[in-house]
């Protein structure tokens, strides 16, 4: 049975690609949510605003942030909340996107 050049069976780029969109963790849901907030070591959120908590990963986007949302207020740099520097430990090894399991 043919089947107009469509391949009849997976191919082994398509495999992989679907063990690796399984078994890598994005930075979504659950899994991602210590990595954006912060809180873990190595997480993406560098800066915290003090005024709302909200977390940003640079200067440059906390004072967008501060623009748009506390307009009244000047935005002062030294006032800002470095979630990395509170961490124990060296943050210099540890990457963002963790693998999530090695299983194949």
């Amino acid at each position: 049975m043919t089947g107009k050049a469509k391949p009849k069976k997976h191919t082994a780029k398509e495999i992989a690609a679907k063990v690796d969109a399984a078994t890598t963790n994005r930075g979504g849901g659950k899994a991602g949510l210590a990595d954006r907030s912060g809180i873990e070591k190595g997480g993406h959120a560098k800066y915290e605003c003090p005024n709302c908590k909200t977390t940003c990963p640079d200067v440059k986007s906390m004072q967008i942030h501060h623009d748009a949302r506390h307009p009244k207020i000047p935005f002062d740099e030294s006032k800002l909340i470095n979630l990395h520097a509170s961490l124990n430990g060296d943050t210099s090894k540890t990457r963002p996107g963790i693998r999530g399991s090695h299983k194949k």
